[in-house]
């Protein structure tokens, strides 16, 4: 028989002045209550009125009808410069056209304006585009007899690529631009010049030093075409120098400048 005095006289001089239950109790195998999940309550929502917005086979058809309408290269500056469908313009400080002279033979077009031609309203006068024209020229190149413009004539917010919309939209000012110009040979610095000219699907690196013929010039007359690197691209590769420097000699020897 348990001497139950005995135990709680040890217990005490242990101590253990309080007893919870008579009995032992295992409370690892007692299933513990979990909380119940509060009802979630539904978000309120704020109804909007609908936007109605431009689709953007709606802006290249107003940029096609633009653009054709254009019949001297004055015209084309003004149409792009009054086009409000891109949302660039809003965040540049101005519109950059071109650059040179406008009976040149060769014609170079470039992506758009960095920092610096934003602020010149010039295409290709930064550091980078700086570089670009000493390479032509130490080719032995007239920079007097070059025209320069780009795919796109406002500057994107943080020197960002234009993205595919922004070139298609503009678009039909670029390929009206090179009609009204009409050099024997023109030049696309960088992708996305080619993807905008030639639709191009692969990138610069398998473009670059081929010829291609630009065949959206009316009455089905075309204009040769070639691919180098961009400037800006140069100035992160400096190793690609030399790629530039042989596809402008290419150049040079097939229009005999």
């Amino acid at each position: 028989m348990v001497d139950k005095t005995r135990i709680k006289n040890q217990l005490l001089s242990m101590g253990v002045d309080q007893l919870m239950s008579e009995t032992p109790t295992d409370r690892v195998a007692q299933k513990t209550e979990e909380p119940k999940p509060e009802t979630p309550q539904p978000k309120q929502t704020i109804s909007r009125p609908a936007v109605a917005a431009k689709g953007v086979s709606t802006q290249i058809q107003e940029t096609e009808a633009l653009a054709a309408s254009a019949q001297t290269l004055d015209d084309l500056k003004r149409a792009i410069q009054n086009y409000e469908g891109l949302a660039v313009k809003k965040t540049a400080l101005n519109m950059v056209f071109c650059d040179g002279n406008s009976k040149a033979k060769i014609m170079l077009v470039g992506e758009a304006p960095g920092a610096e031609e934003d602020k010149q309203g010039k295409p290709f006068v930064g550091q980078s585009g700086q570089m670009l024209r000493k390479i032509f020229k130490f080719a032995g190149f007239d920079l007097d007899n070059i025209y320069i413009s780009n795919v796109l004539n406002w500057r994107p917010p943080g020197n960002r690529t234009p993205t595919p919309q922004e070139i298609a939209i503009a678009r039909p000012f670029i390929q009206r631009h090179i009609e009204l110009v009409n050099p024997d040979m023109v030049i696309m610095v960088g992708g996305t010049s080619c993807k905008a000219l030639i639709n191009a699907k692969d990138g610069i690196t398998k473009l670059r030093g081929n010829w291609y013929d630009l065949d959206f010039l009316k009455e089905g007359s075309t204009v040769k075409a070639t691919a180098i690197y961009h400037p800006a691209y140069l100035m992160r590769s400096p190793s690609r120098k030399k790629d530039v420097w042989q596809d402008v000699l290419k150049i040079k020897n097939y229009v005999g400048s």
